[in-house]
């Protein structure tokens, strides 16, 4: 008996020893950044078994392998995109500088830079909220509607009841949730909607084994496939600035014109993505006719794409800039790669100015945000805390002429983990809205500054150091 139990311990130390290899040797093979990889071999030959089992569980990325799985099932692309004759619109003189960003965008991204846009800034829920809703009662074909959080309060409730009235009128309506997002509410948006006639869809259910990090952050809303509705602002009373606490001020976008098709585009991949069948046609995309002067493209990205298009897109706008750039985000933590474009654009003599919340809805987040601060100050760019209640705006402006708008922070978890959905528009008219945003916004804030990072007790800075080092799973 006791040569047996010698047997199966050696047999289970032996398991040990290969899982730890094959997780080692497989991280070291395919993880592109060499201190994730360092970090994954070391995890999974100093700690046994639980090592591995957490690099097979959050550090493997199998949603891009699944994703290409599904389009070769597919067959096709849920509305193919309008043929390569119709190439993208030219830039006006005013902004030819930009081309080389252009030239980026259109490398990386499959969409196309559309004109005959309007985009109009939707201010907190007192704004967003009653125009959502008001497109809503006014469909007659379809409401799609995407959200990482959807609450189960007055709010949400609000919204619950226009969809099923919706659904009621013979409109067809789909909603997708995160599933993670979802965990947030109770009672949840699938419940409430139970019995109506809205479809829904939880993108990627939590289960062991599940995607734990790789989750549907986008915030899409389109109605009958000429309206929509994006930008960060998810679905809650936490969104109207005249609720009670904890209030979450932010900024959506009305979107109407060509770009719209885009916006349906991304939303009915993730329908089917989600396990919904794939639709296609007029009924979803109907002819959409010019209703400004904006030039529009959509970005859609996620872990299932093989470049990392927004961040290659941000780089690209700091080294295209000239005179000034402005960045409002609430979460702020950005790799080496965006330091060093921050600080080079700086250091050529761009005006750089970067808005954060005072207070951060997530402290470690804030507290490894601060640890890069300092790097920052020290080449110039001017960083303001907004002051409470916490702002989950984000936006990008570069000089006036070009912006970048949606639903992706500057962190490792929307740039490389999440599915995101952003707007690069150039407009100077826009541009200029999101300027004017910024300066009364920072009439309110307060500039930090060097000697304030410098003169932070060292508890403090040891905290935030060691918050820093968790930066990737932020």
């Amino acid at each position: 008996m006791r040569f047996l139990d010698h047997i199966l311990w050696g047999l289970l130390l032996l398991f040990l020893i290969l899982l730890a290899m094959v997780s080692a040797g497989h991280a070291l093979i395919n993880k592109r950044d060499p201190r994730s990889a360092l970090g994954w071999i070391l995890a999974s030959l100093a700690i046994p078994l639980l090592g591995p089992l957490f690099y097979w569980g959050m550090g493997v990325n199998r949603i891009y392998s699944r994703a290409r799985r599904w389009h070769e099932e597919a067959g096709a692309p849920v509305q193919p995109l309008p043929p390569g004759s119709q190439p993208s619109a030219p830039l006006p003189p005013e902004l030819s500088y930009l081309k080389e960003l252009r030239n980026l965008s259109e490398h990386v991204v499959s969409t196309r830079l559309l004109p005959g846009n309007n985009l109009t800034p939707l201010e907190n829920g007192e704004e967003a909220y009653p125009a959502m809703l008001a497109a809503i009662d006014r469909a007659e074909g379809s409401v799609h509607l995407c959200t990482y959080i959807f609450d189960g309060d007055d709010t949400g409730k609000r919204f619950v009841m226009a969809l099923s009235r919706a659904a009621d009128r013979g409109v067809e309506v789909r909603v997708i949730v995160d599933s993670l997002g979802e965990k947030y509410s109770k009672p949840t948006a699938r419940e409430l909607l139970k019995g109506s006639g809205v479809r829904f869809r939880r993108f990627l259910p939590l289960r062991p084994g599940g995607y734990l990090n790789l989750r549907n952050h986008r915030k899409l809303l389109v109605v009958d496939g000429k309206i929509a509705f994006t930008g960060g602002m998810n679905i809650g009373s936490r969104h109207l600035v005249s609720s009670r606490p904890p209030v979450v001020k932010d900024l959506h976008f009305q979107v109407t014109g060509p770009v719209v098709a885009d916006l349906q585009r991304t939303f009915l991949e993730d329908w089917s993505f989600a396990g919904g069948a794939q639709l296609t046609g007029p009924r979803y995309y109907p002819e959409l006719v010019p209703t400004g002067s904006a030039l529009v493209r959509a970005v859609s990205d996620g872990p299932d794409k093989e470049f990392r298009k927004l961040n290659w897109i941000i780089l690209g706008a700091l080294s295209c800039a000239r005179r000034r750039v402005t960045i409002v985000t609430p979460y702020f933590i950005p790799d080496r790669p965006l330091i060093s474009a921050l600080v080079t654009a700086a250091l050529r003599g761009v005006a750089i100015t970067l808005v954060l919340p005072e207070v951060n809805n997530l402290p470690y987040v804030q507290w490894a945000s601060r640890s890069y601060l300092w790097e920052l100050l020290q080449q110039g760019v001017r960083i303001f805390a907004q002051p409470p209640p916490f702002v989950h705006t984000k936006f990008m402006v570069v000089d006036r002429s070009w912006s970048l708008i949606g639903s992706a922070n500057l962190d490792p978890r929307s740039l490389r983990l999440n599915f995101e959905f952003n707007l690069e528009v150039y407009d100077l008219q826009f541009a200029r809205l999101l300027e004017e945003h910024c300066q009364a916004t920072l009439e309110l804030s307060r500039e930090i500054t060097l000697a304030e990072m410098d003169g932070r007790p060292l508890a403090i800075k040891l905290r935030d150091a060691a918050a820093k080092l968790f930066s990737p799973y932020l």
